[in-house]
């Protein structure tokens, strides 16, 4: 066994895993306001990362120059979102807003391929393609880029659910109804849930865009994403960082071990086992609120 191989294997893996923590921080963020898995964060992901080669080429500059434009467009996108489609479901049952979410991804997909189309785009960041050497080890730059990025996200998130808007936004999933009571605005702060997570959408979708390309498979992340945030726990933003870190180096060793074994395609099914495993045996995550309720 090569342990060098497999050393390089894990460590780009659990760059890789903490980009798709930025994903499942999307997720996370909304379900830490509305107690609800958002489904459309892979779409999401993917209308952000069309936004930025849309101003780069409406305004002919650099990608990475585009992204604070593309995020303070998505942010107004995930308070419209929310205004439109979502305020109106406030007091149904939590099923319904569930299904909603999944019509938003089906709807922004749809979108996206009739604007775009399905052919693949390049989204450059100014990455070196050139790998980065750490003694022996071959390092992805895109990736230590994502890891980076997604620390940094880790950190802000961190501080703001310490402010007094972040201890609404906790108040409002514990209870909607408690929080009208006492006059927060639970639309508001709903809405700014979904702002967020539409900026942490540009980040991921500009980094994933520029590691494979941009197109309709950037909103298949939704289910690393997912996996991510179940496996560390739907309320946790620090569960999200572990659990990425954890699947991303799985999979990343789990396929270059049994990939020239089985031909290829076993990274899906390993993010598929370790969903279903953690909704069987842990269904809070590791890191997640565990609620009990009395029948």
């Amino acid at each position: 066994m090569d342990l060098i191989y497999y050393l390089e294997l894990a460590v780009n893996g659990a760059m890789g895993g903490l980009m798709y923590s930025l994903v499942a921080m999307g997720i996370v963020l909304i379900y830490k306001s509305s107690s609800v898995p958002n489904l459309a964060q892979g779409a999401l992901t993917m209308v952000a990362a069309y936004m930025v080669l849309a101003f780069a080429d409406a305004l002919g500059i650099a990608p990475l120059v585009a992204m604070p434009l593309a995020a303070a467009t998505m942010f107004l996108c995930g308070m419209l979102i929310e205004k439109v489609a979502l305020r109106r479901l406030a007091g149904w049952p939590i099923v319904m807003v569930l299904m909603m979410t999944l019509g938003l991804d089906i709807f922004m997909r749809a979108v996206t391929l009739t604007f775009w189309g399905g052919s693949a785009r390049t989204l450059d960041l100014g990455i070196p393609d050139t790998p980065l050497f750490i003694g022996p080890l071959l390092i992805n730059r895109a990736y230590v880029v994502g890891a980076i990025v997604a620390l940094v996200f880790f950190v802000i998130f961190r501080l703001f659910f310490r402010t007094r808007r972040g201890i609404l936004l906790r108040a409002i999933a514990d209870d909607y109804v408690a929080s009208w009571s006492v006059g927060i605005s639970v639309e508001h702060g709903v809405a700014l849930s979904w702002a967020l997570s539409a900026v942490t959408a540009t980040a991921a979708g500009a980094l994933w865009g520029s590691v494979q390309t941009v197109d309709q498979g950037l909103s298949l992340l939704l289910l690393k994403g997912l996996t991510v945030a179940v496996l560390g726990g739907l309320d946790s933003i620090g569960g999200a960082i572990l659990a990425g870190l954890l699947l991303g180096i799985l999979e990343n060793i789990m396929a270059g071990y049994l990939d020239p074994l089985l031909g290829g395609g076993t990274r899906e099914l390993v993010v598929a086992l370790v969903l279903i495993l953690t909704i069987m045996i842990r269904p809070f995550g590791l890191f997640g609120k565990h609620d009990i309720e009395r029948i």
